[in-house]
């Protein structure tokens, strides 16, 4: 269970997504509070884990990789020792960077990337296809970026009544 939010963490929070470079003096201007209790509550955000870290986020194509895949793989064994060599073989390659285990039709959705169409057929054929026990492989690839991957979406608190709170003009009420 996530912990007790108020509208201070939710705003300390929604401004780091967005802006994780921002000074404490900064983002306590910009939730309207003072330096130390603004120091205070990421330091408590942070060990409660619900901030996990601080990053970067790069342009992909400015690093030269112009293919964006989503594979969906079927392993042949659903066993523990099959699905975690798959696991392991996917850590050890840094074009797949995203791989999720799925419910449906599926075992594994891996997010790929590669520099062209030869490099990501080259990819398939010498990688994504010989990592253990995969059974199946189907490839979809990315025409346009519709919406980049956004902030996570932060619950709201609810309001006295029980009642969940929602947002007006694009705020928090």
């Amino acid at each position: 269970m996530p912990p007790k939010l108020d509208l201070s963490d939710i705003r300390i929070l929604t401004i780091l997504q967005r802006d994780a470079r921002l000074t404490v003096a900064e983002l306590a201007e910009r939730v309207g509070l003072s330096a130390s209790p603004t120091w205070r509550r990421v330091k408590r955000l942070e060990e409660s884990g619900l901030i996990a870290g601080y990053r970067v986020t790069l342009d992909r194509r400015a690093l030269g990789w112009g293919v964006l895949a989503f594979v969906h793989v079927t392993i042949e064994d659903h066993g523990d020792a099959q699905a975690r060599a798959f696991e392991a073989a996917v850590a050890l390659r840094p074009e797949i960077v995203a791989c999720w285990s799925v419910a449906g039709s599926t075992d594994f959705l891996l997010q790929v990337v590669a520099r062209d169409l030869d490099a990501y057929a080259a990819l398939a054929e010498t990688a994504i296809r010989r990592l253990p026990g995969i059974r199946a492989m189907h490839t979809m690839f990315t025409l346009k970026e519709v919406k980049p991957p956004a902030p996570w979406p932060i619950p709201r608190p609810p309001l006295a009544g029980g009642k969940p709170a929602t947002r007006q003009n694009g705020r928090p009420t």
